[in-house]
């Protein structure tokens, strides 16, 4: 019972600062009260990605949702631990009124795990009680120490399997340790883009690149991950042994070449991770540097210099406004205009009473991830099924669409108002979504200023002062950026990776076209797991973190079934692959990222989409509730 006047005048404090929309669905939840569901209370519906903190309520209501959950947190009812967990459908009551619109059934059992989940400061000491202990002497070898090889070591400890990460770089982060250009951040919600059972401070909705480096170190610390890395280690090359079912492994390390052997192979290195340089005829004769986004010299500044950015999408819009104001000019080379969403909270920071709530209160904090998923994840999904009937060819692929692609070149003309060269230069001619939507965080801004020019030609040629774009006309530089993005359908790319019938993974799969039966594990290659895999990553929305969770439970499951049913080595059975496989292309030929009126990097230079997840997220976690064991062909230990 709370009777602190001091906590009390705390609490109140921290209210005025509530999502309301989430308070709402936190006092549902814990009083079951009829009357907070008055149509009163119902929130209206959030557009496109604002963060609709008041719900649409006027004050008086909002005060009065906020006077109820003071009142339930004096009895001490709202702290998370309610006497009776809801219903999957009441929970789907819950967010649909709470979020002021129908939210599918279906999402009962995610939200039912997002609001289940146990959170710790940066520990996951309650994935214990959810995850088998077993008695093996299998060893483990994960490749990469980002997002999904922390995620790994952490459920493998947890299981009690010994296991080494190997890791390229100095140190855990993966991308965050990698990528350090000015204006690195996520265009995820930080709290979707965290582990879910971390709880941390988010200082901004978000993150930028040195807060997010920074609390995955925390979190690698306080899990014990750092133990089991190996750093500034490189795997080279892998070679299944059909025999001892192991895979053999070469390493590059400090010292020089290492070989080694694992019974299970776990791959997290991602598929954004080997930068993609254009082949350009005098690169090496440029007289400055020139680089990749994802090299970014430590030493290097731009101040006064004249800067050369090669290409328009996610990584080239964090740079140029970062850069802007520092440089003498800068110069963009925009093969194809994106689709730039407007975020108004993407610089707003959260405030110390916001944190208090999220750590006073549990509830509320799982709740306001809970809407996160929901808003960022699978709602915009339907909207990217192409209609047959649509008449339109090009510019958009159904009524939906068609309303977004208004919508945001309003957006465009509202903010080059007065240029009407930028305009014309910045309205893409395919449906909105079909390539990753962007979040606008000073893009159109930048290119008004004087010292910036948008050139809408690529880059052809190289030359000791500079470039020479495809029409001819030289641009003279001092520095050149090459934000062009990775090698997205080259899976597996540089390691050397020779499968079970001597065949190495390019030759299995072709240079551009990896495939794997629900993004996780691949005919030919027994025993090796990938996090991140292909397909997996997400084009319509949602944080890679939930799908490298949903993912690391399936793996934690069929390692699980190897142990207790004493099996050596699993594959995944040809037949089970490709129809799976088939089942993807099929869902992404009826989707915008096959649409002809443009190319992204989702699709290999056959028009296949290798890189994206054509399924809601919802749909994908159903697929890998289960690991079916008859999926693989097995071989027994002896």
């Amino acid at each position: 019972m709370m009777s602190d006047e001091r906590s009390t005048q705390r609490l109140r404090r921290a209210l005025a600062s509530a999502h309301i929309p989430v308070l709402l669905a936190v006092l549902l939840h814990a009083s079951g009260d009829p009357r907070w569901r008055d149509e009163a209370f119902r929130p209206t519906r959030t557009r496109g990605l604002e963060d609709h903190q008041d719900g649409g309520l006027s004050p008086e209501i909002q005060e009065e949702i906020r006077e109820g959950a003071l009142e339930l947190l004096r009895c001490g009812a709202m702290g998370g631990k309610t006497t009776q967990q809801p219903s999957v459908e009441d929970l789907v009551g819950i967010a649909s009124f709470a979020f002021g619109e129908p939210i599918p059934l279906e999402y009962g059992e995610l939200l039912a795990d997002i609001l289940s989940a146990p959170i710790n400061e940066g520990r996951a000491s309650g994935l214990a009680a959810v995850t088998p202990n077993v008695e093996t002497d299998m060893r483990v070898v994960i490749i990469g120490a980002g997002i999904s090889g922390m995620l790994a070591s952490i459920r493998l400890q947890a299981m009690g399997i010994e296991h080494t990460i190997f890791e390229k770089e100095p140190e855990v982060g993966g991308a965050w340790q990698a990528n350090s250009y000015p204006g690195c951040g996520v265009d995820t919600p930080s709290y979707l883009y965290s582990y879910s059972f971390t709880q941390y401070d988010w200082t901004r909705h978000y993150g930028k690149r040195d807060e997010i480096h920074s609390y995955l170190v925390q979190v690698a610390k306080a899990n014990n991950v750092h133990a089991f890395t190996r750093f500034s280690t490189e795997v080279t090359a892998l070679a299944w042994d059909a025999m001892s079912s192991t895979w053999h492994l070469r390493l590059s390390t400090p010292d020089g070449q290492e070989e080694m052997t694992a019974d299970v192979v776990i791959v997290g290195v991602g598929q954004l991770s080997r930068p993609k340089i254009p082949i350009l005829a005098g690169l090496e004769s440029f007289g400055g540097p020139a680089f990749h986004s994802a090299q970014w010299p430590a030493d290097l500044d731009v101040t006064g210099k004249r800067v050369a950015l090669v290409g328009a999408g996610a990584s080239a819009q964090q740079i140029g406004p970062a850069i802007v104001d520092q440089v003498d000019s800068l110069t963009v080379f925009q093969r194809s205009p994106q689709w730039i969403a407007p975020c108004p909270i993407y610089r707003s920071a959260f405030d110390a009473e916001e944190h208090h709530l999220m750590a006073a209160v549990p509830l509320y904090l799982k709740w306001y991830r809970a809407r996160l998923a929901w808003v960022y994840n699978d709602r915009i999904h339907p909207s990217l099924q192409v209609d047959p009937g649509w008449p339109e060819q090009r510019a958009s692929i159904n009524a939906i669409n068609h309303g977004h692609r208004q919508y945001y070149i309003r957006y465009i003309e509202d903010q080059l108002d007065g240029h009407p060269d930028l305009i014309a230069k910045s309205v893409p001619d395919y449906p909105p979504f079909g390539k990753r939507m962007l979040l606008d965080n000073g893009w159109y801004a930048m290119l008004r200023r004087d010292n910036v020019q948008l050139v809408t030609e690529a880059v052809s040629a190289v030359k000791p002062q500079g470039v020479v774009d495809t029409a001819g006309h030289e641009h003279e530089v001092d520095v050149i950026v090459f934000a062009t993005g990775f090698h997205a359908d080259r899976f597996l790319f540089p390691m050397r990776v020779i499968g079970r019938d001597g065949r190495t993974s390019t030759e299995t799969w072709g240079d551009q076209d990896s495939q794997a039966y629900l993004g996780i594990s691949s005919p030919n290659f027994p025993n090796m797991f990938f996090l991140g895999g292909p397909n997996t990553l997400l084009g319509h929305g949602g944080s890679y973190v939930t799908i490298a969770e949903i993912q690391m439970d399936y793996v934690v499951r069929l390692l699980t079934t190897m142990v207790s049913e004493g099996i050596a080595s699993v594959e995944c059975r040809a037949e089970v692959c490709r129809d799976y496989v088939c089942a993807v292309d099929d869902a992404h030929s009826k989707m915008v990222w096959t649409h002809p009126a443009m190319t992204n990097w989702y699709r290999n230079d056959a028009g296949r989409v290798t890189a994206v997840l054509p399924w809601r997220i919802v749909d994908y976690r159903n697929m890998v509730r289960r690991a079916r064991i008859d999926d693989y062909k097995i071989t027994r230990r002896v």
